[in-house]
């Protein structure tokens, strides 16, 4: 994907969309100022060119019996590629886990688990995470509430 050059308009767009999503072509049109067919054109560009990946539901986590986030450093025995490899694909796989990052410190991924109780991430661990060839150690923290969440992007508009 080659980078898009995003003007003010094209912020205001993506700030509009990340506020509601559900918004017609004219309602968004309106919101930034322009008529809806050069809006249509504008997120359909920014669509095709990967700007805006895709549209998602963002459900409550507690609502729907996942009230427990675990916060899991993972340390490698080895930061060779084969081995980071294996680990990103083992993890792509596992639905528990929502959000993991390649670290840089003391410790090699940070992954963002979501449970419906202490037992269930016992179960994950040892069904999963500690039989994974090349992981040294694991360390668990878990979040106590959560202060803030947003899947908006601070890109103005």
């Amino acid at each position: 994907m080659s980078k898009q050059k995003i003007d003010a308009i094209d912020r205001r767009i993506i700030a509009a969309l990340q506020d509601n999503a559900h918004l017609t072509t004219h309602q968004l049109a309106e919101r930034v100022g322009l008529s809806a067919s050069p809006c249509a054109r504008r997120v359909r560009q920014l669509e095709a060119t990967g700007v805006i990946k895709g549209y998602v539901a963002v459900v409550d986590q507690v609502a729907v019996g996942l009230p427990v986030s675990v916060f899991a450093s993972i340390k490698l025995e080895r930061q060779r590629e084969e081995q980071l490899d294996r680990f990103t694909e083992a993890v792509a796989r596992w639905p528990e886990v929502i959000d993991c990052h390649l670290m840089t410190g003391q410790r090699d991924f940070l992954l963002r688990i979501v449970v419906e109780d202490l037992a269930a991430y016992e179960r994950f661990l040892k069904d999963k995470l500690t039989r994974l060839d090349g992981v040294a150690s694991i360390e668990s923290s878990f979040a106590l509430s959560q202060i803030k969440r947003s899947h908006a992007l601070p890109i103005g508009g």
